[in-house]
């Protein structure tokens, strides 16, 4: 028997021993209800800004902002998240279990965190974020 054989039944012997691990199952299963729990209680903020009319008028008020600034708004969905970049600029609108918050950020580097309310005006926050009010 070669040593690669030998190394190769040994960490085929070491994954199945982790495999049948109580600990490691119980874990594994802890975490996976975690989730599944916590996407359960962002289900409804999700499915609001998904397909609420927050995001429509919120892109549409980034589209007329940027179109004056000569500024290409970039929408992009990540998970449940609404990523918008712009101009070296991001924002993020993340569903949380107790509603939606919105993140700002400059290149890389967070700026701002604040919850926002779906059935406000979608147009103070696309002026915020695209002017640069409050920073």
């Amino acid at each position: 028997m070669s040593f690669l054989d030998n190394l190769e039944n040994n960490l085929k012997a070491l994954e199945s021993r982790d495999e049948r691990d109580p600990e490691t199952l119980a874990r594994e299963a802890a975490a996976r209800e975690a989730a599944r729990s916590l996407a359960l209680q962002i289900a409804p903020h999700a499915e609001a800004l998904r397909n609420g009319p927050f995001k429509d008028g919120l892109l549409t008020a980034c589209r007329n902002i940027g179109h004056r600034g000569r500024i290409l708004v970039r929408p992009v969905w990540v998970d449940s998240t609404l990523r918008l970049e712009a101009a070296g600029k991001k924002l993020e609108l993340r569903p949380m279990p107790d509603g939606v918050l919105a993140v700002f950020f400059d290149g890389d580097t967070e700026r701002e965190r604040t919850p926002i309310d779906l059935s406000s005006d979608p147009v103070k926050l696309a002026e915020r974020w695209l002017e640069g009010e409050g920073t």
